[in-house]
């Protein structure tokens, strides 16, 4: 484009009164919205429609003292049910054990699924396929079945973890890993990671790629040391990825249930409120108990959810590329 061009061209924009930068990015953006709504609107209704139902009516139900038992005898209790749950020690402790798990299953997760994603993205071409598959199959067995699997390698009768392990301190052929709090936690959660580990490793190795190798090359060659470029270069370019990794992972920590119920039934304090819910309802039949369980769950997820986007403060507008 010539000077005389450029020149017409600004007085042209000056004008009008405003600038044609502004407008392609604003034609831009809603050109990307329409298509995501597209593609992702179907899939959101879907979801909706399914979900939407069992959470109202958890809501209606948890209004009401309501027993399966006696149907006929069902009355209103306004909040009655959530202060029931709030003042009850057996919740707060099955509060606690939930967020345990989450945190430690998480960071956990975090660490080794970034060592994994640095080994994937670092990998050569002739075994990177067979690598990320190879990592990628605990991910890919059904819960219960990794649960029964876990369950059954620790159990004192058929596990063989006892024997195997004998001469580390503190294990031995009497060890009965569900039989206490601290032992059972540890198998529980260690399971939590082993299974889901590949998934974080997966949406991280997706950050990675985002990383431009030109910031990392140049960082490289002003001297930078490996964790400088690490906390200055890399980390900051896949907050996006880092972010979506621990709210996925958050939200599903924080409802566990399969592993808990295989593995202890929560007894001997492991129990968690996804369990707490099932008991309640399935167990005991008190549909309206279990219901305000079952809400204070999803406002606590709702929660999880807007304390990860306010601690990140992701720009999702910069994350997947800005103005161009």
């Amino acid at each position: 484009m010539s000077t005389s061009t450029k020149t017409a061209a600004s007085a042209a924009a000056r004008s009008t009164g405003r600038s044609a930068a502004p407008a392609r990015y604003s034609e831009r953006v809603r050109a990307e919205r329409r298509l995501g709504w597209l593609l992702a609107g179907p899939a959101f209704v879907v979801m909706l429609a399914v979900t939407a139902y069992p959470i109202l009516q958890a809501a209606y139900d948890s209004l009401f003292n309501y027993r399966l038992t006696a149907p006929g005898e069902r009355s209103f209790v306004g909040l009655g049910n959530y202060g029931v749950i709030l003042t009850d020690d057996l919740f707060w402790r099955d509060l606690g054990v939930t967020v345990l798990i989450t945190v430690v299953t998480v960071l956990v997760e975090l660490v080794l699924g970034f060592a994994l994603a640095l080994v994937m993205h670092k990998a050569l071409k002739s075994v990177r396929g067979l690598l990320r598959t190879a990592i990628l199959v605990p991910y890919g067995i059904i819960t219960v079945v990794s649960a029964f699997a876990w369950f059954y390698a620790f159990d004192i009768n058929s596990g063989y973890v006892n024997n195997w392990f004998g001469w580390l301190p503190g294990i031995d052929q009497d060890l009965n890993w569900f039989a206490d709090t601290g032992t059972a936690l540890f198998v529980i959660i260690a399971s939590e990671i082993w299974k889901t580990t590949p998934f974080i490793s997966l949406l991280l190795l997706a950050g990675l790629a985002q990383v431009p190798d030109e910031l990392n090359e140049a960082a490289l060659v002003d001297g930078a040391t490996w964790w400088e470029r690490m906390r200055r270069v890399i980390l900051p370019n896949m907050k996006a990825a880092i972010m979506v990794a621990v709210l996925f992972r958050a939200l599903d920590a924080f409802r566990i249930f399969d592993n808990v119920f295989i593995m202890t039934g929560g007894a001997y304090g492991t129990e968690v409120l996804s369990l707490l819910a099932y008991r309640t309802s399935i167990g005991r039949l008190e549909i309206g108990l279990g219901s305000a369980v079952s809400v204070v769950l999803f406002i606590c997820v709702l929660l999880i959810c807007f304390i990860a986007i306010k601690l990140f403060k992701v720009d999702l507008a910069g994350a997947r590329g800005g103005k161009s």
